[in-house]
């Protein structure tokens, strides 16, 4: 049961904590640049992720694999300099971590250092864990991602919901233990059963964050393109629109060209 939301000046890694420990669910919503970004965070969002789905909402790739470091970075630079209260939490994106701890370290330092960011989220469990021991050591908090991992789509083959056989969901549950074990402040569970992230959500003193894991996590993450309607091709059964912005940005733009077509904009209070 979510008690009442409390009013925190600056969202940190360990308020999230606290939160799980209060009872209070976590919010976090995606961003990309600085003028979406200054909306979600002067909305009330707690956690902002600067997400590699950028890959596919901004640049229009078919998968996450394809952005790169310095990408990832100017993004996360775009939304840190809209942000007041937010924690951000930026990708590292495929090829940046998962072939040696010290190329891991040393891209989670430059997402530090160069573009602000307040902590980094890594794919996978126990195969990256001394990656995500080396990023720790350096004093850089760290973000599992568990379930789905968009990274590995070519490894799974398909975007369907993970962890419904045993021993995958047995597998799961002692990577969540691992990553909370070693230090990660948080996880994000993407698309795996409600039963399931529940209890992971219990087994562990960290937040989960959920996507299309049930209301039974700590906290919620969506797609921000998507939440507002703005992808209008993507129908998950986890994704609810809280608006429907393709229509409407549709209907505006068609209306502007029709008005400068008919020389009705400007008028003349439109003019100097």
């Amino acid at each position: 049961m979510s008690t009442a939301k409390k009013e925190y000046k600056r969202i940190t890694v360990k308020t999230l904590v606290d939160m799980k420990a209060n009872g209070e669910k976590i919010s976090m919503l995606t961003a990309y640049d600085y003028t979406m970004a200054k909306i979600v965070d002067g909305a009330g969002v707690d956690v902002i992720l600067v997400g590699d789905s950028a890959s596919n909402v901004m640049a229009g790739h078919e998968t996450t694999l394809p952005i790169t470091l310095d990408q990832m970075i100017y993004h996360a630079s775009s939304v840190i300099r809209a942000i007041n209260r937010a924690l951000v939490v930026v990708d590292l994106p495929f090829g940046s971590y998962q072939s040696d701890p010290k190329e891991a370290l040393r891209s989670a330092i430059r997402i530090m250092k160069e573009s602000g960011g307040h902590a980094v989220k890594m794919e996978g469990g126990k195969e990256i864990k001394e990656s995500i021991k080396r990023i720790l050591n350096a004093g850089i908090p760290v973000m599992g991602h568990l379930g789905l991992t968009p990274q590995s789509i070519y490894k799974f083959g398909t975007y369907t919901v993970r962890a419904k056989e045993e021993q995958e969901a047995m597998d799961l549950i002692e990577d969540a233990k691992m990553l909370e074990r070693i230090g990660c402040f948080g996880i994000v569970l993407e698309k795996i059963p409600a039963k399931l992230a529940k209890e992971v959500a219990e087994s562990v003193s960290i937040p989960i964050i959920g996507i299309g894991a049930g209301r039974d996590v700590d906290g919620q993450v969506l797609v921000l393109h998507d939440m507002l309607g703005m992808t209008h091709e993507f129908h998950p059964r986890f994704l609810r629109r809280y608006m429907n912005l393709y229509e409407d940005m549709t209907t505006a733009i068609t209306q502007y060209v029709s008005d400068v077509k008919a020389v009705d904009f400007p008028n003349g209070n439109e003019q100097y």
